[in-house]
């Protein structure tokens, strides 16, 4: 009866457009009150409790530091230097967008404000160059997934507190996946350019102009350098790095590049504070979504339902693949990363799988459910920045999606991808 209530009152309130967190805040509060075995001081003191992390203080300084940046001019120098290399190969503008979403990633640690980021420059560009607008915004919709996989990642963060495991060794886990995607998207991008005509641009740069725009991007080129240099360096911790990052980001948007103005900062500070408390609501709701789930046993019984038709570490993961799949295109991927983690890592790890590289197979399913209707945040902010009716940047979402699925699929089965370079950095 408490699970009917449970999913049943969640299912109605996100069906009438409710948002996420205040839909698992009900939905959970009901539920919890209507079995009595807890007090009503037991969502409040939860919603509390979940957010008092250390490494959970890395999600705001992570987003602000990734506004700052972007406002003040370090993503428009990644895009002069991708023009500057990639700019003479046939869809140069497209290839330019992954790479610049690929450094920007490096920088931001959401996917949204990846897009965002890129998109507002590049969207631009690309239609004046004669690109299809469903494929620029599609293409640019699903490599600013790239934002939650290559580190740093918020999700990462979200998923190391959950199931206790090191952030450290989730970003660096996250890195070779991240490029693989990168990569694949490239040659996508390269392809299809091709198969609608685009021409390279003619000009060829000089040697004084590559090193004039190295010199004046080098401010941008050194940010991944700094913040997980410092975090595998032994420096400082993940939060701290995002703290460093807001500093960084502050100070060469202002006083370097000087395109970060007094004006600006009302902006920026009011929009990250926006993006981290709905984040962190999301965090505190879904966790008590997750412990109304405990204290029922529904992790308990789907686990049963599952071991009792899945005996093979390989039959699991797949099966877990196809579950995360479809939960990423109805649900936000902090919620149901604090939700599941708890249900899913307990039969992953009982079968030999590694934890690490669990997390690393589920954040990249998540990341896919950016571009999967109808919750695809990343199609969103790509149809706001683009102009674009929501229809056409699915359209042009769908065949660099499912590109990203057959990838998934590759670091799912070779978890070297994701646990090798944690075991060169002795992690």
């Amino acid at each position: 009866m408490i699970s009917l209530t449970l999913f049943g009152l969640l299912a109605f309130l996100l069906l009438i457009s409710v948002p996420i967190a205040v839909a698992l805040g009900i939905a959970s509060t009901v539920a919890l009150l209507v079995s009595g075995k807890v007090s009503a001081s037991y969502v409040p003191q939860g919603l509390v409790t979940s957010i008092d992390s250390f490494p959970l203080m890395a999600v705001p300084f992570f987003i602000l530091a990734g506004d700052l940046m972007g406002h003040g001019g370090l993503s428009k120098r990644l895009v002069d230097v991708g023009r500057m290399f990639f700019g003479r190969y046939t869809g140069g503008l497209a290839i330019i967008a992954v790479v610049t979403c690929i450094f920007f990633a490096a920088i931001s640690g959401s996917g949204p404000a990846t897009v965002a980021a890129v998109g507002s420059i590049l969207l631009p560009a690309m239609a004046r160059d004669g690109y299809r607008p469903s494929f620029s915004s599609g293409l640019i919709s699903c490599a600013g997934s790239l934002g939650v996989i290559i580190p740093p990642s918020i999700p990462m963060v979200i998923y190391a507190t959950s199931a206790n495991v090191s952030v450290s060794k989730m970003f660096m886990g996250g890195v070779i996946p991240g490029l693989l995607i990168g990569f694949a998207l490239i040659g996508y991008a390269w392809w299809q350019s091709k198969r609608d005509g685009q021409k390279p641009e003619t000009h060829r740069p000089s040697s004084r102009e590559v090193l004039a725009v190295l010199n004046d991007a080098k401010w941008a080129l050194i940010v991944p350098v700094i913040i997980l240099g410092g975090i595998y360096g032994g420096i400082f911790t993940p939060t701290e790095a995002a703290a460093v990052g807001v500093i960084y980001g502050f100070f060469v948007g202002a006083f370097v590049y000087r395109e970060l103005k007094l004006s600006d900062l009302y902006k920026v500070f009011a929009g990250s504070a926006l993006t981290s408390a709905s984040i962190m609501l999301i965090v505190g709701t879904a966790t008590i979504f997750g412990r109304a789930l405990a204290i029922e046993g529904v992790p308990v019984m789907i686990a049963n339902a599952i071991t009792s038709h899945v005996s093979q570490a390989w039959m699991l993961l797949i099966a877990i693949n196809l579950l995360l799949l479809v939960v990423g295109t109805f649900m936000e991927t902090i919620a149901a990363i604090i939700i599941l983690t708890p249900i899913l890592l307990p039969l992953v790890t009982a079968l030999g799988i590694n934890a690490e590289h669990f997390g690393i197979v589920m954040i990249v399913n998540l990341a896919i459910g950016m571009v999967t209707p109808p919750v695809g945040v990343n199609l969103f902010v790509a149809s706001r920045v683009s102009g674009e009716p929501l229809e056409s940047v699915v359209r042009g979402a769908i065949a660099p999606m499912m590109l990203m699925i057959i990838v998934l699929f590759i670091i799912t089965f070779i978890p070297a991808l994701s646990l090798a370079l944690p075991a060169i950095f002795g992690m």
